[in-house]
Formats: structure tokens, C-alpha cells, sequence
């Protein structure tokens, strides 16, 4: 419940956010900074802010479940796929035959249920691996 508060009154124009368990000392710093135009979350409100924007990419997510499946050869892989680089680029890259390489992008493509390697670099993006 308090996320919601915190997020309301931040996107209604609010210059800070403290709790009741506030101090004199720390509402009177919170005006003050308020008039300076500057910002002023409590730090229990901050803690929540953060733990809220560090894991709640929904997309994010979404796509590290996916490559989950993957094995760490796979993710090497991927993230060369990513990069924009060709088969014969990836074998250099990583030390392995181009045979190997397109069979570990074919592994890739059906893990995921992808049919190219646009898609599987767009879903590395959105993983945060590139």
C-alpha cells in the first residue's frame, strides 16, 4: 500500500514522500529541500522505490525465464547472435568449428521457439544480456 502512495504522490508532482514516523528535524529538512526544489524520500520510502525499480521490469523477467533453458555454451552463443556477429565470426570468437555454432543456434531458435536470429537478439536484449 505504501508503494502506491509513494508512486501517486511522486507522479502528482510531489518533491518528496515521508512517513508518519517522521521526525521534526527530518520534515523540517524535507521542506527546505522541497523549496530548493529538490527531492526528499524518506529512507524507508527509498528502500522500497529501489527494491520496486530494481525487479519489476515485467519484460525483463519474462525473458530471463526463458533463457533459463539455456546451457552457458548456448548463452555465449546468444550473446554473439546478439552482437551481430556470423557464424564464421562466433567460431573465431569462441574457439569452435561454424558446424558447432549452427548447431548451437538451431538448439537455440527451438529452446526458445523462435524462428531467427533477429528474435533471439531481441530477446537477449530484453534479458539484459547485451
Amino acid at each position: 500500500m505504501l508503494d502506491e502512495y509513494v508512486h501517486t504522490a511522486l507522479r502528482h508532482g510531489a518533491a518528496g514522500f515521508l512517513l508518519k514516523d517522521a521526525s521534526a528535524e527530518e520534515m523540517l529538512t524535507a521542506v527546505r529541500s522541497a523549496a530548493r526544489g529538490e527531492a526528499m524520500l524518506s529512507p524507508k520510502a527509498t528502500r522500497r522505490l529501489l527494491r520496486h525499480f530494481m525487479g519489476s521490469d515485467p519484460a525483463r523477467s519474462e525473458a530471463e525465464r526463458r533463457l533459463s533453458v539455456l546451457t552457458g555454451k548456448e548463452r555465449e552463443v546468444l550473446i554473439a547472435v546478439g552482437g551481430g556477429l556470423s557464424n564464421a565470426g562466433i567460431a573465431a570468437a569462441l574457439h569452435m568449428s561454424e558446424a558447432t555454432v549452427k548447431a548451437h543456434v538451431s538448439r537455440i531458435l527451438a529452446k526458445l521457439s523462435i524462428t531467427n536470429r533477429v528474435q533471439a537478439a531481441i530477446l537477449a536484449h530484453q534479458a539484459g544480456l547485451l
